[in-house]
Formats: structure tokens, C-alpha cells, sequence
């Protein structure tokens, strides 16, 4: 045979591979164009979104209302949020501001009648404003600007994180602040003598509601986390932080056991009992 003639094996398992890489290359191209059209979803929900206000905390401190910084991070007891804003709808004079972690905006994109668009929390009673981390620099910062993580402390009478996710307790503990929410926390007036006392509120509190899958919660760092908190940073022992321990329950990812964020009625009730 012929030194430049093509064995036909050769040329049948060249086919096969220049068919196969042309399959692959049309599966990526169209895993591609989903994974984008998801992301520009997702995109589109926040950005249509008015944006923040520009929080100024001295321009509210005669507002005679109390002021609630409402937070949750990464967990999916953040579909939760909803139900606990309608039952604060009754107290008259309250002022909501929500501050959401990225995971956390992802529970509510509008998926079911439990997890409304961010557009209809935003219409909720009392609510005045939601954050992102693209918020606390949306321009290059000058001398004299606010800084949203310090106006929102200072504007805030009580901080509630419900839910407080495993990666947030952790952040929490060891006063990491890699996004708006644990730079409100890490910035938190420990000591009470910074901030102005508001409608006779002395030390400001942060209160917590830890949710978890159970082995997270079993987890033997989880304890030292939680040791933290509720150790010299606990109000019992006069510090700022108040942890709502979780229950027993069916998870969402189907384990029984610890781990479920309160019910979002108790946590309501003591926020209400806090804030008078």
C-alpha cells in the first residue's frame, strides 16, 4: 500500500473525533447561553430595583419611629422574611431596612407566592430601603461622603440577622467583614458610648436567629462559634449580641434533627417585646 494512502480506520476514527468535538462544542455553546440568560434574570430582578436611598442617619434621628436594620444571610429560612415583615406591619411606628447577602437575595426571586420578587418586598409595609454589597461603593469614595456599613449602624435601634447562616455565624464570631452585612456587625457600637441613645434605647443590640442544615449545627466549631455569642458578646452578660437557638423540625433538605431557624412568629414577638 501506498506510504500516503489514509488507512480507512484512520480516516473513520477522525470522523469520529471531529464528530464528537463539533457535539461538545454545540452543547457548550448552548450550556453557555442558558448559564448567561439565568445570570441576566437574576441581574435584571435586582437592578430593576430602585436604587438604594442614600441614607443619611442624622436626617432620622427626631423621626420619633424605631428603627429596625433587618438582615439575612445565605439560608433558606430567608423565604421567611416576608411572613416577619406583615406581622411587624402592625407596629405603627417602625422603619425597616433590609440588608440582603447575595445567597440570601437568591430565595427571592419571585419562584412562588412564599418567596416574592425583591420589587414586592420592597412595597411591604414599613419597608424603606434594601441593600446589597453593591451599594456600600456605588462611586469612587471622596472626603466628606457617607459610608452606607456606618449610616446604617447609626441609623439602626436593633439589628436582627434571621436568618444567620453557618458561614455568617462564623463571620459573626470572628468579626470577619467581607460584605455590607458583617461590616454593619464589625462596626457595631460594642460599647454604647458612640452612638446617640435614641427613644431611651441604650447599648444597641444585635440579635441573631442561627438556621443550619443539622450536621452544621452539630458541627464541634459551631459550638465554639455560638461559645462566642453567647459568652462575654451576650446582653445576659453585658454585651450586644442575643441568639434565638434554633429548633428541631423537618429541614427543607429533608433531614430531621436541629438546626431550623425560630419560627419566624416567636422571632417577630421578641423583636416587638425589644423595640416596645
Amino acid at each position: 500500500m501506498d506510504s500516503t494512502e489514509l488507512h480507512p480506520d484512520f480516516l473513520t476514527r477522525t470522523l469520529l473525533f471531529l464528530l464528537s468535538t463539533a457535539v461538545s462544542l454545540l452543547y457548550y455553546r448552548q450550556e453557555t447561553q442558558l448559564s448567561t440568560a439565568t445570570i441576566s434574570s437574576k441581574e435584571k430582578n435586582k437592578t430593576t430595583l430602585p436604587p438604594a436611598p442614600i441614607l443619611k442617619a442624622a436626617d432620622h434621628a427626631n423621626d420619633s419611629k424605631r428603627h429596625l436594620l433587618l438582615a439575612c444571610s445565605g439560608s433558606v429560612a430567608t423565604i421567611k422574611l416576608p411572613n416577619m415583615i406583615q406581622a411587624l406591619s402592625t407596629h405603627k411606628n417602625l422603619s425597616i431596612r433590609i440588608i440582603l447577602t447575595s445567597s440570601a437575595a437568591e430565595f427571592l426571586q419571585g419562584q412562588s407566592s412564599e418567596q416574592p420578587s425583591l420589587q414586592a418586598i420592597l412595597q411591604m409595609p414599613n419597608v424603606e430601603g434594601i441593600y446589597f454589597d453593591s451599594d456600600e461603593w456605588k462611586q469612587p469614595w471622596t472626603r466628606g461622603a457617607s459610608i452606607l456599613h456606618i449610616e446604617l449602624r447609626r441609623w439602626a435601634d436593633l439589628m436582627l440577622i434571621a436568618p444567620l447562616s453557618a458561614n455568617g455565624l462564623a463571620s459573626l464570631s470572628l468579626g470577619l467583614s467581607g460584605n455590607l452585612l458583617y461590616s454593619v456587625a464589625r462596626a457595631w457600637d460594642t460599647t454604647g458610648l458612640i452612638d446617640k441613645p435614641r427613644n431611651g434605647i441604650g447599648k444597641k443590640v444585635i440579635m441573631v436567629a442561627p438556621a443550619m442544615n443539622t450536621a452544621m449545627w452539630n458541627h464541634p466549631v459551631t459550638k465554639r462559634h455560638l461559645d462566642i455569642l453567647e459568652g462575654e458578646w451576650n446582653v445576659k452578660n453585658g454585651g450586644w449580641v442575643e441568639v434565638l437557638r434554633p429548633i428541631e423540625k423537618d429541614l427543607a433538605c429533608g433531614d430531621m434533627g436541629g438546626g431550623a431557624m425560630r419560627e419566624w412568629s416567636e422571632i417577630v414577638e421578641v423583636v416587638q417585646e425589644r423595640l416596645g
